[in-house]
């Protein structure tokens, strides 16, 4: 096979794809631009929690339940409730109570969601076993 036939096999896949890009674009499809600043990643998010969960079995109950409700996304939504964030409250905007920047702040999620499982289930790990036996919490 030729240097050009490589490169061809190469560039054709890009090649559909700028024609499909420009396709949807003329047909009137919108392309939002992704966010300038990038999302917060799991791994942050969960040191974030560590730091301010300093009880490690508090720290897993909690970390289990992020696990299952959001897979430690900030920004995740449950499209037939509504709930938001890693602890998936409900309305997420109950996490204002917690920090203005409830929408995108992990500290504040986690500070809502922690002070919620105290005040509901006792602590993290009551919420987690809460949620073993019922799915939710």
């Amino acid at each position: 096979m030729s240097v050009v036939s490589t490169f061809r096999r190469l560039s054709a896949p890009k090649k559909a794809l700028a024609g499909a890009a420009l396709a949807a674009a003329t047909a009137g499809t919108l392309f939002a631009a992704a966010p300038a600043q990038a999302a917060t990643s799991t791994s942050s998010a969960q040191a974030i929690a560590k730091k301010m969960i300093s009880d490690s079995a508090q720290y897993q109950c909690f970390s289990n339940i992020v696990d299952h409700e959001s897979d430690w996304n900030v920004n995740a939504t449950n499209s037939s409730s509504g709930a938001y964030g890693l602890v998936q409250a409900l309305p997420g905007n109950k996490m204002a109570s917690a920090g203005s920047d409830w929408k995108t702040n992990p500290a504040t999620q986690i500070k809502w969601g922690v002070d919620y499982m105290k005040d509901r289930y006792g602590s993290p790990c009551g919420a987690w076993n809460f949620w073993q036996s019922n799915g939710w919490y």
